[in-house]
C-alpha cells in the first residue's frame, strides 16, 4: 500500500519533482512507497531507460551526417541503414521520451507547465520534424532527438536521486515498541505480541526493557530513560502510581504496570500523527531549474509559434518555415538546464559528506542559505546528554580528592547515571577506588557502606536533613548557586560528619560555543529548546550566549515552538536529535539530525550531521551559499544563450544569409551543457 502525499493545489511531488494532479475532491494525490517511487515511476527506471537509450543513440550519431562532416568518416552502409536512425530515434522516442510526453500531459492539466512541457514539445517537434524529412529527403534531426533525450533522462535520475522523502520517519517511530509484552493473566505470565494487548492488562517490565503501552506502575521502583520522547537528560525516578510512556527504557527495576492506552491512543502514536501532519503541511521551496523552466516555455513556444508564422506569412516554404520553428524549440530546450541544477546538487552532496554531515533532501540544502535563525535541541546537541562532574568542594581540613574518591568507592557498584558520573571523575583524576563492606541503599535518600572501619554516606540533600547535618557557610552560597543552574548536588558523609560536595550537569559540548559564536558572526541568531527546568536552560543559554531559549518544552509543543518563530517573520534551522525532536523538525524551514542521535530524528531531518559537532552547521550554511551561487550561475549558462541563438533560430538575421540550422542550434545546446558541467566541477575546489 503506497502512502499518499496530499496537498490542497497542484504543484510538485516532494519525494521526485513531477507535477501533482488535481483529482475530483480538488485535492492532490500521489501514492508512494517511500522509495523516490509512485506509479509508474521511480529513480531505477530513469537509470534503465537512460542506459537503453544510450546504447540506441550510439549508432543514431554514428549514422548522422554530422559526424561524416566533422570527422570526414562514414559508417559502413547496408540495405536499409538510411533507416536506421528512423527505427532506433523512434524507439528512443516512445521508449525513453515517453516519461516526459506524460510528464508533459500531467503539467498541462495541472496547469504548471515547466521542463517536462518544453522538453516533450521540443522532442515532439524534433521527432515530427523528422518522420518529414526522411521522407522528404530534408535534413532530419534523430541524432539531436537521442541524445537529448537521453541526456534528460541521466539529469532526472541524477535529480531524483538527490531528493529523498521523509516518510521512513513513520517507520522507524513504530520500530521504538517491543514486538512482544510480558502479560500477567490469572497469575501466570506469559508472552504475548504487542497486537494482542489490551486495556488494563497487567505487564511486567524487567530491567533494561522498553516499555509496551502507556500505563501506571502498580508494583516496584525504577529510573526510566525517557530522554528519548520528552528530552530531559536525566533518568526519571518512578514508583507506584506513576505513569509510564510507550517506547521508553525501564532501568535497573523490575515494574508491574497497569495499560491505560494502547494503538493509537498512546503517546507515541500521538508523534506519529504529529511528524505526518507537519510532513503534509511543510511549504517546499520551488526547484529553481523548473521556474526557468517554465519561463524558457512561454519564450520557446511564443517564440516557434511567431517563427513559424511569421515565414509562412512571408512567403516562405512549408519545410524551412518548419525547420525555424524546429530550431527555436530545439535551442531554447532545456539540454544543459537538466544537468545545472541536479549536476551541483550532486556535487555539492558529496562535498557535505566529504565536511561531515548528509544530505537528505536537495531542497533542505538550498534552505540553509535563507535561515536566519537556528532551534537547537539542548540534550544530546549542545549538550552531551550525559552527566559529568562540574564542580568539586570540600569542608575544612578535607581534600577535594578525598571527596570524590569516597563518592566513587560506593558510586562503583551502581549502575546509576550519576553514579557513573562520579566513578568517571575519580578515574580522571587516577584516583584509587577503596573496597566498600555492608554496602546498602537507603531508600530516597542515598547509599551507604563501610570503608576503612567508617561508615560513608552519599546522597543528596535529603540524606542531610535525614542526618540533621547543616551545610557550612563556605559551601552554602556555591551549592544555592548550582541548585539555581539547575545542577544535581550529591554529599559526602563519614562518620556523620560532611566532608564536601559534588555538583554534577549535563555537559556542555565545548563545541556548541564555537558554533554559537560562528553563527553569530554570521548575523545567524540562535534559540534553545529543552524539556529541561527553567534553570537548567537559563544556565546552558547564559554560558553559551544563545540569544533566546523555550524551557520545560513537551514534545508537542517543540513543532508549535517552531511555528512561533516562523510566525515572526523567521526561517528556522531546527536541530535535534531525539523522537521528540521529529515533528519540529519536519515543521521548521530546515531539519538537522545529530547523526548519532535517533533512527527517527534522523529520517525527520533534511540534513544529518554524521558527527556530534554543531559547527558542522555553520558549514551547511557556508555550502549552501556556494551551492546556490553555483546553480544560478549554471542557470544563466543553461539559459542565457538563448538571447543569442534564439533570435538566429528565428531567422531574424536570414537576410544576411546567416541561418542557424536545428542541427546547428542542438550543437550549441550540447556546448552549453559542457560549460555547465564544468562550471558545477568547480566547487569541488572550494573550501568549506
Amino acid at each position: 500500500m503506497h502512502p499518499e502525499i496530499m496537498q490542497d493545489k497542484p504543484g510538485m511531488c516532494p519525494e521526485c519533482g513531477m507535477q501533482l494532479v488535481p483529482t475530483k475532491n480538488k485535492k492532490v494525490v500521489v501514492k508512494h512507497d517511500g522509495h523516490g517511487k509512485h506509479a509508474g515511476h521511480s529513480t531505477s527506471m530513469f537509470f534503465r531507460k537512460f542506459w537503453i537509450s544510450l546504447v540506441l543513440t550510439i549508432p543514431v550519431v554514428l549514422y548522422a551526417n554530422v559526424v561524416e562532416t566533422i570527422f570526414k568518416w562514414s559508417p559502413p552502409t547496408f540495405p536499409g541503414s538510411d533507416y536506421l536512425p528512423l527505427i532506433l530515434g523512434s524507439i528512443v522516442f516512445f521508449y525513453g521520451g515517453w516519461i516526459f510526453l506524460a510528464g508533459a500531459w500531467r503539467e498541462i492539466k495541472g496547469r504548471l507547465p515547466g521542463m517536462m512541457t518544453l522538453i516533450a514539445i521540443a522532442i515532439s517537434a524534433a521527432y515530427l520534424w523528422s518522420l518529414y524529412a526522411v521522407f522528404a529527403g530534408a535534413e532530419a534531426l534523430f541524432w539531436e532527438l537521442t541524445s537529448l533525450i537521453t541526456i534528460m533522462l541521466l539529469g532526472h535520475w541524477i535529480e531524483m536521486r538527490a531528493v529523498s522523502g521523509a516518510q521512513g520517519a513513520l517507520k522507524e517511530l513504530s520500530k521504538l515498541l517491543p514486538d512482544t509484552a510480558e502479560v500477567i493473566r490469572n497469575g501466570v505470565t506469559t508472552t504475548i505480541p504487542l497486537s494482542e494487548l489490551k486495556e488494563d492488562d497487567i505487564v511486567l517490565v524487567k530491567p533494561g526493557t522498553k516499555i509496551p503501552a502507556d500505563g501506571t506502575i502498580i508494583d516496584g521502583d525504577s529510573d526510566v530513560n525517557e530522554s528519548m520522547v520528552t528530552g530531559e537528560s536525566k533518568p526519571v525516578s518512578k514508583k507506584d502510581g506513576d505513569a509510564v510512556i510507550a517506547g521508553t527504557i525501564n532501568g535497573d527495576g523490575a515494574l508491574k504496570i497497569k495499560v491505560a492506552h494502547i494503538g493509537e491512543k498512546t503517546f507515541l502514536a500521538g508523534v506519529m500523527r504529529l511528524v505526518a501532519e507537519a510532513q503534509a503541511s511543510k511549504s517546499r521551496l520551488q526547484i529553481l531549474s523548473d521556474r526557468a523552466a517554465f519561463y524558457l516555455t512561454i519564450v520557446a513556444v511564443g517564440g516557434g509559434i511567431i517563427t513559424l508564422v511569421a515565414w509562412l506569412l512571408a512567403g516562405a516554404e512549408v519545410g524551412f518555415a518548419v525547420a525555424r520553428l524546429v530550431a527555436v524549440l530545439v535551442i531554447a530546450c532545456p539540454h544543459a538546464l537538466g544537468l545545472a541544477v541536479p549536476l551541483v546538487a550532486s556535487i555539492s552532496t558529496t562535498k557535505a559528506a566529504q565536511n561531515g554531515f548528509l544530505v537528505k533532501q536537495r531542497i533542505a540544502l538550498e534552505a540553509a542559505r535563507t535561515i536566519d535563525t537556528v532551534l537547537f535541541d539542548k540534550t544530546g546537541t549542545l549538550t552531551k546528554g550525559e552527566f559529568g562532574v562540574v564542580e568539586v568542594w570540600s569542608v575544612a581540613d578535607h581534600s577535594k580528592d578525598e571527596v570524590v574518591e569516597l563518592a566513587a568507592s560506593l558510586d562503583a557498584l551502581s549502575e546509576h547515571p550519576i553514579a557513573r558520573a562520579v566513578v568517571a571523575k575519580a578515574k580522571e583524576q587516577g584516583l584509587a577506588l577503596k573496597d566498600p563492606k555492608k554496602f546498602e541503599a537507603i531508600k530516597g535518600k542515598g547509599v551507604k557502606a563501610m570503608i576503612d572501619e567508617q561508615e560513608i554516606m552519599i546522597g543528596g540533600p535529603a540524606l542531610l536533613e535525614g542526618l540533621n547535618i547543616s551545610i557550612p557557610s563556605e559551601l552554602s552560597k556555591p551549592v544555592q548557586d548550582a541548585g539555581r543552574k539547575g545542577q544535581t548536588i550529591i554529599f559526602t558523609v563519614r562518620d556523620k560528619k560532611l566532608l564536601g560536595a559534588i555538583a554534577l550537569a549535563d555537559i556542555i559540548r565545548e563545541e556548541s560555543r564555537e558554533a554559537i559564536k560562528s553563527l553569530k558572526e554570521m548575523g545567524v541568531k540562535s534559540a534553545m529548546i529543552t524539556g529541561d527546568s527553567e534553570d537548567v536552560a537559563k544556565w546552558v543559554a547564559s554560558e553559551l550566549g544563545i540569544d533566546e531559549y523555550f524551557a520545560r518544552v513537551l514534545p508537542h509543543q517543540k513543532s508549535e515552538k517552531v511555528k512561533a518563530l516562523q510566525g515572526r517573520g523567521l526561517k528556522v534551522a531546527m536541530v535535534g536529535d531525539g523522537i521528540n525532536d521529529a515533528p519540529a523538525l519536519t515543521q521548521a524551514d530546515l531539519g538537522i539530525a545529530i547523526g548519532a542521535g535517533t533512527n527517527v530524528a534522523i529520517e525527520s531531518a533534511g540534513i544529518i550531521l554524521m558527527r556530534n559537532d554543531p559547527r558542522d552547521i555553520v558549514k551547511i550554511v557556508r555550502l549552501s551559499q556556494m551551492t546556490y551561487a553555483k546553480m544560478i550561475q549554471n542557470l544563466f549558462w543553461a539559459t542565457g544563450y538563448n538571447i543569442v541563438a534564439l533570435p538566429l533560430a528565428a531567422g531574424a538575421l536570414a537576410f544576411k544569409g546567416i541561418i542557424l540550422d536545428p542541427a546547428i542550434a542542438a550543437v550549441f545546446m550540447s556546448a552549453s551543457t559542457v560549460i555547465v558541467a564544468f562550471n558545477a566541477v568547480l566547487l569541488k575546489r572550494r573550501k568549506l
